[in-house]
């Protein structure tokens, strides 16, 4: 069991100065790179204070937790984990790129009051056989004014219309869906 602590990034720091606590350290890192390290949980990183960008892809995170000091965050990069539910997101206003690629979310939701988000990633859910990626009327609403960039390709979904409120979508990539036709 691997978890995300302060500690963890402390010992493996290669910018800290010689002067520098480990506190002082901590509190002016802006990226954290985790990916790939059989990290199952984020604890508490009060800390990192100027932290904006969060990489996590590649582990073992089934909740996304801890965070709600990341007022600055503007990339969380956790796709290829065993996250089933978006949660514990909305203190993050300044976040604007967030990659969920391949979890385990059949509901796009929780993302009320990330007015800045313009990017979401979240291509090849691994949902059961069948079942097919939902989105929340609430959460759309939500990102209707923002969201520029989407990825849900192979999600098994096959009716796009409730993405028709993304007033600024730019791109929409939808590969490997059962799209019969766009409107």
């Amino acid at each position: 069991m691997v978890r995300l602590t302060l500690d963890l990034i402390a010992k493996n720091n290669n910018f800290k100065t010689r002067k520098e606590t480990t506190s002082q350290y901590l509190k002016k890192i802006t990226h954290v790179n985790f990916s790939d390290k059989n990290i199952d949980a984020i604890e508490d990183l009060s800390l990192c204070k100027n932290l904006s960008v969060l990489y996590l892809y590649d582990n073992r995170i089934s909740q996304i937790t801890n965070l709600n000091y990341a007022t600055n965050l503007t990339h969380l990069y956790l796709q290829n984990n065993c996250i089933s539910c978006i949660e514990n997101l909305r203190s993050l206003k300044k976040l604007e790129k967030l990659y969920l690629g391949g979890n385990y979310i059949a509901v796009i939701e929780g993302l009320e009051g990330l007015e800045g988000l313009r990017e979401l990633h979240v291509e090849s859910q691994r949902l059961p056989l069948g079942e097919k990626l939902l989105f929340d009327p609430r959460t759309l609403h939500s990102l209707a004014k923002s969201l520029s960039i989407l990825n849900i390709s192979n999600n098994n979904i096959d009716d796009i219309r409730d993405l028709e409120i993304l007033e600024n979508l730019n791109q929409l990539i939808a590969v490997d869906n059962q799209l019969l036709h766009m409107k």
